[in-house]
């Protein structure tokens, strides 16, 4: 059976957590409300560039762009775009459920944050890259997440990309989602969904036509790079959200779990102080009767 001291000590320690958690919840809430809004901020502009190609790329006569054609899947790449740290709840347990779920023998992996090439290590799958992100992600760092996996695919080492994160949803739901990302012609087929709205919805009707100058190879050779690092910056700040908002959600839960159990020992505390006062009161009046008597 547990004394005072120890009581006072348990007490003692799970207050530090509280104020540890606490801390770490205010800051996760500053840095959520600026992801949120940059997220939020980003899906018109992305909405709107899917629907510009997807209405351009019905013009093109016969031409195919080499990042729109579409072949049989032999050998795909996955990017996961995951978390550098943890303390998020089950962000990354979700996320990596859905990893799982892939065929490892003809899948290689681009991990875009930490946890992501720690899982793909973990389970023995084929790591192709590792990248980083800041808190706040650059349009850089997607550039280069892009690069990769578009040269991958021109190279023909793999015939299909697709980007596994976290879509932001609200403040406590995210949800781990695949975006097909190459060949570009399956985004244009109606398959872009980024925020959970659709965005490939025509700008006009199909009678439109276009005159390309000087071209459809240098319109669409400029069009593409441009909306593939888009997409993956847009990713990227989904996901950031996603991060932000779980793990403020996680250390107000886990703070209040600590004030919870704060109030649970002090009650215990004081029922076995209030035990040990009444067994002195009782020897007390037992050795004063024993005199008296």
């Amino acid at each position: 059976m547990p004394n005072t001291r120890d009581i006072r000590r348990r007490i003692r320690s799970v207050k530090n957590t509280a104020q540890l958690t606490k801390a770490m919840q205010m800051v996760a809430s500053s840095k959520m409300r600026k992801a949120q809004e940059a997220a939020l901020a980003g899906r018109p502009y992305a909405s709107l560039l899917t629907r510009v190609l997807a209405e351009v790329s019905q013009h093109t006569g016969d031409f195919v762009h080499p990042l729109m054609e579409i072949k049989p899947v032999r050998r795909r790449a996955i990017v996961i775009v995951s978390t550098d740290r943890g303390l998020c709840g089950a962000l990354n347990a979700n996320l990596f459920r859905e990893a799982a779920k892939t065929d490892p023998a003809n899948t290689v992996y681009v991990a875009a944050g930490r946890k992501g090439a720690q899982f793909v290590a973990r389970t023995r799958r084929q790591l192709a890259a590792e990248f980083s992100y800041r808190d706040t992600p650059s349009f850089s760092e997607a550039r280069a997440i892009s690069n990769f996996v578009r040269d991958l695919f021109l190279k023909g080492e793999v015939d299909e990309v697709e980007v596994l994160y976290n879509n932001f949803i609200s403040t406590v739901t995210q949800k781990p989602q695949y975006a097909p990302f190459l060949p570009v012609g399956q985004l244009t087929g109606l398959t872009g969904d980024i925020g959970g709205e659709s965005s490939a919805v025509p700008l006009a009707a199909g009678t439109t036509e276009f005159i390309f100058e000087p071209g459809p190879a240098d319109v669409l050779g400029s069009l593409l790079p441009h909306y593939l690092n888009f997409l993956m910056y847009q990713f990227l700040l989904e996901a950031k959200a996603s991060e932000h908002s779980a793990r403020m959600v996680a250390m107000k839960n886990a703070t209040d779990n600590a004030n919870e159990l704060i109030r649970d020992l002090t009650l215990e505390y004081n029922k076995l102080r209030q035990a040990i006062i009444t067994k002195e009161l009782l020897e007390i009046t037992t050795a004063a009767a024993s005199v008296t008597s």
